[in-house]
């Protein structure tokens, strides 16, 4: 099968194209590099896969690159991740969230694509779990806290859209905090590579607030399983892809303290961010129900698994 996997020198990303490979898939990643690292694809390139560098709002380059190659399935990554950024320039987020993702749609509607999975966010698409009985079921009202999670409602719309005028077959995979290798532990997403990092090089890590907010974590490994899972199906609209768990960023680092046999691992605390929730966890019982699909990796492996990666 052919695939096309935007974002996929990204952290889930390039795990997503090592599965594809390893099942025989012919791949071609686009990717600006902005965020994604080329040696994530070190493997891959070696193995077969295509590298193209392009940015998602380039909508010529991606209509001439998805007529060139056909791609069967479109696993649409590429994104503006950061909660920060997005607050303080919301047309940027948009430009790429939004209109990249319009980008995306046209090229697969185009080059005739059979299946397009969207990766959209569980954790800010919702807004505040607090006072809601969680976790979240896909028709929990949509209250996001953040112009990143705006940006990701509505391209979930185009891609309904899309379904509606040109039937497109699609889905939207919201993610919980996924974490694991290649999570870049310097970078501004992604708490446990943060906290990892720091542990890794002695230094206490930094939380947000009182500690307390809790999030879903979900290992990248049961994350590429769903892709490969929903790519195979005929799901459509929304489908939650965590474990239903809610973790806090002390328990948290207590947990990755005590893996890492530092008992001086302690946080320092510092003022909360604008545009984070205080608790989020999201039921993935349609996911289960429909895809067959279930979180396989438990918090302490995963942890232990993303440590494990990270060199000390």
């Amino acid at each position: 099968m052919g695939a096309l996997v935007t974002g996929g020198a990204g952290f889930i990303g390039s795990n997503l194209v090592d599965a594809l490979l390893a099942r025989g898939d012919e791949v071609t990643v686009v990717d600006d590099l902005s965020t994604g690292r080329r040696e994530n694809l070190d493997d891959a390139l070696t193995r077969g896969a295509t590298l193209v560098e392009a940015d998602i709002r380039d909508r010529a380059a991606l209509e001439e690159l998805a007529g060139r190659e056909r791609p069967e399935t479109v696993f649409h990554l590429a994104a503006q991740i950061d909660v920060r950024k997005s607050i303080a320039d919301p047309a940027f987020d948009a430009s790429i969230n939004v209109g990249g993702t319009a980008n995306v749609l046209e090229a697969a509607r185009a080059a005739g694509s059979r299946r397009f999975v969207f990766v959209s966010t569980g954790g800010a698409i919702y807004g505040e779990g607090e006072g809601q009985d969680l976790p979240l079921a896909e028709d929990a009202p949509l209250a996001p806290e953040a112009p990143y999670g705006q940006s990701k409602h509505a391209a979930e719309g185009y891609l309904a859209l899309y379904e509606r005028l040109y039937s497109l077959s699609g889905v939207s995979l919201r993610l919980g905090n996924v974490y694991g290798p290649r999570q870049d532990p310097l970078g501004e997403a992604g708490v446990v590579a943060i906290f990892c990092g720091r542990l890794r090089a002695g230094e206490r890590p930094t939380v947000f607030g009182d500690g307390r907010q809790t999030r879903d974590y979900i290992y990248v490994g049961d994350v590429v399983a769903a892709a490969l899972a929903a790519a195979e199906s005929a799901a459509s609209g929304p489908i939650n892809v965590g474990t239903g768990v809610e973790t806090d960023v002390l328990e948290l680092a207590r947990r990755l303290g005590e893996l890492g046999g530092s008992e001086g691992f302690e946080p320092e605390l510092a003022p909360p961010r604008t545009g984070e929730v205080q608790r989020i966890a999201i039921d993935p019982a349609r996911a289960e129900r429909e895809l067959g699909w279930r979180a396989e990796v438990g918090l302490e492996q995963g942890l232990r698994l993303t440590l494990d990666s990270i060199p000390a």
